[in-house]
């Protein structure tokens, strides 16, 4: 039997990954494949199971940003290493999207870091959490405008995004597939997207990077990808990485994910593991840069 470890519960986009990747499985290698849901210690309970696996094949984890990039920063004392695993291939990424309160007279990012500097006693953000990357995003977002706003923790994205219309708080970093609907709505303005491209669906809206010289290099996103126990055999990890390659090219697959936000993302195991290391990198400097870290 194989097991594939989500770090979330049931129904998030790593959970749904997850279960794409077992039904593959399931009828390529003609064996069970089993999705273990285990949440819990910003996903170092369901990491260290990985961890501490044996390196046969028959463990994997779907992993992403939070746990797989961000934690190593952010954690005073990591109970795991990155190197404790081997990146096999991304699956999806997704950016994120800057939304703003209705009612606050901006349309474009710059006029809304111009507001935001002429109104210091209203600039708060909704973070879904401490640390999580829409929290790391608007740090980052102050220390590239040279703004001073103020983040406000929810637990999860929905409390944050309903202050938010509320007049709350006056912006957010949140997935876009939770920011399209209330934009359309007019619930709330949604000024630009995170990704290094424009999204496939909204043409008209600006990257974050391509709204101020001083953004030219904020671009991120969400992401959830494999990873297997280190000293795992290499014919194990390459088998694997084909296996993702081919459940992501099937016919369908970019109109079923962009439905949840994202893009099908396969790679090589090498351009996985050099994504990861930048991306750990990127989000260690940000968090270092702040101070924050948490026990």
């Amino acid at each position: 039997m194989v097991r594939i470890v989500v770090l979330q519960g049931p129904g998030g986009t790593t959970d749904v990954m997850a279960r794409l990747l077992a039904a593959h499985l399931e009828g390529r290698w003609g064996q069970a494949v089993v999705v273990e849901n285990k949440p819990g210690a910003g996903g170092a309970i369901g990491t260290l199971d990985i961890v501490r696996s044996a390196p046969d094949g028959h463990a994997i984890l779907m992993g992403n940003v939070g746990p797989q990039s961000i934690a190593y920063a952010l954690q005073k004392a990591p109970r795991y290493r990155a190197d404790d695993l081997i990146p096999v291939s991304n699956m999806v990424v997704g950016p994120n999207a800057l939304v703003i309160n209705r009612e606050i007279p901006a349309r474009t990012v710059p006029e809304f870091v111009d507001y935001i500097r002429r109104n210091p006693d209203k600039a708060n953000f909704g973070t879904p959490g401490i640390g999580q990357s829409p929290h790391l995003a608007g740090i980052w977002f102050n220390q590239l405008t040279g703004i001073n706003s103020t983040a406000v923790h929810y637990r999860g994205a929905g409390a944050a995004a309903t202050d938010l219309m509320g007049g709350n708080i006056q912006f957010m970093f949140d997935a876009l597939v939770n920011a399209i609907e209330p934009a359309k709505s007019g619930l709330v303005r949604l000024l630009a997207t995170t990704g290094a491209e424009r999204y496939p669906t909204l043409p008209d809206t600006p990257t974050m990077k391509e709204t101020m010289p001083e953004l030219e290099s904020f671009a991120f996103g969400s992401w959830v990808g494999a990873f297997l126990p280190k000293a795992t055999p290499t014919a194990i990890v390459t088998a694997l990485n084909a296996e993702i390659g081919l459940l992501l090219e099937r016919p369908g697959q970019k109109a079923r994910f962009l439905q949840m936000g994202g893009l099908p993302s396969y790679s090589s195991a090498a351009d996985y593991a050099a994504f990861v290391a930048a991306e750990t990198a990127r989000w260690g400097g940000i968090i270092r840069h702040s101070g924050l870290q948490v026990d």
